[in-house]
């Protein structure tokens, strides 16, 4: 996880849609460590999952306000958004195009009062990816290039969020997706294996996010994690995992065409989660050159931020 020096900006009523979800916790989390009076949506204040009424109190604990609401119930919306100065969404991506909900709410509480929103992305950009991605994933994407689209129709200041890779989700597999588990005599890749992609740590994830949108220089902008560090192809990642391991594997290569006619084949949501590796590592999606001035990239924006290495997260998988 993200760590760094005293962060001198001004401190911003944030409220986070979503922050009981895989990665809006750790974004309800950067908030608070980061001395923002945060506030979370939440749809259960009283939840009968052992997990998640811990999760709640762990918010708690951290000086984070619990508020009832949610995406459809439009007064509850409009209340959280007046008390907010950013408002960041991190609802599952079912969810994505039910934001036109909290745009409603932000464009009726008018006068400038939310100065930045941050809509649910959190993995390649979409406004990149949809042109290469194949279905089912360019769908989704076109539903996230949609809500990209009713912000800025909208006049809402705002800062999209490109992470990449959760390394939670990729990296326990050593990066596989057919299979996705820990590789023991063989490692599956997709593609030529050559290809960069990203890892980022999930709690850097927060603290990146969080950092941006508050950040003048992310205003109107998308912010694009790319630690140095954890770019990588599959190829140098497996290399990496041997060399802690000690022990050889044999790399099964998938050529683009087998992995197309696998997506085709597969169920939801494992056809979502392939056709996403295909984007990444056939199509290159993580790692097209940054050349456009609303792109801005997050270790260069915060260089005082010590991220998670990939590295260091094998070493939690020994």
């Amino acid at each position: 996880m993200a760590s760094g020096g005293d962060q001198t900006t001004t401190k911003s009523r944030i409220l986070v849609v979503g922050g009981t979800g895989y990665i809006g916790r750790h974004v309800v989390a950067s908030s608070a460590r980061l001395g923002h009076p945060t506030t979370a949506l939440v749809r259960d204040l009283a939840p009968s999952d052992p997990a998640k009424a811990q999760l709640l109190h762990t918010f708690r604990d951290a000086g984070v306000t619990l508020l009832h609401g949610d995406l459809h119930d439009h007064a509850s919306l409009l209340r959280a958004v007046r008390d907010a100065d950013v408002v960041i969404s991190a609802v599952r991506a079912t969810q994505v195009p039910d934001q036109t909900r909290l745009i409603d709410a932000i464009k009726e509480a008018g006068g400038g009062r939310v100065r930045r929103f941050i809509p649910s992305e959190f993995g390649m950009d979409p406004g990149r990816g949809a042109s290469a991605a194949v279905e089912p994933v360019r769908s989704m994407y076109g539903s996230k290039v949609g809500i990209r689209r009713a912000v800025e129709a909208a006049g809402i200041p705002h800062t999209y969020v490109a992470c990449n890779y959760f390394a939670g989700f990729a990296l326990p597999s050593i990066g596989q997706f057919m299979p996705k588990a820990a590789p023991v005599d063989s490692v599956v890749i997709l593609g030529e294996g050559h290809t960069k992609v990203v890892f980022v740590e999930e709690g850097d994830i927060g603290t990146y996010t969080v950092l941006a949108a508050v950040d003048p220089r992310a205003e109107n902008k998308t912010l694009h994690i790319r630690p140095p560090a954890n770019t990588m192809s599959h190829d140098e990642l497996v290399s990496m995992w041997e060399k802690k391991t000690g022990k050889k594997l044999e790399r099964v290569y998938v050529p683009e065409d087998a992995v197309l006619t696998k997506i085709k084949e597969l169920e939801y949501p494992k056809n979502v989660l392939v056709s996403i590796a295909h984007a990444a590592y056939c199509r290159g999606e993580m790692s097209s050159p940054l050349d456009d001035p609303q792109d801005v990239e997050a270790t260069q924006l915060y260089p005082e931020i010590q991220y998670t290495t990939v590295d260091e997260y094998l070493n939690t998988l020994l």
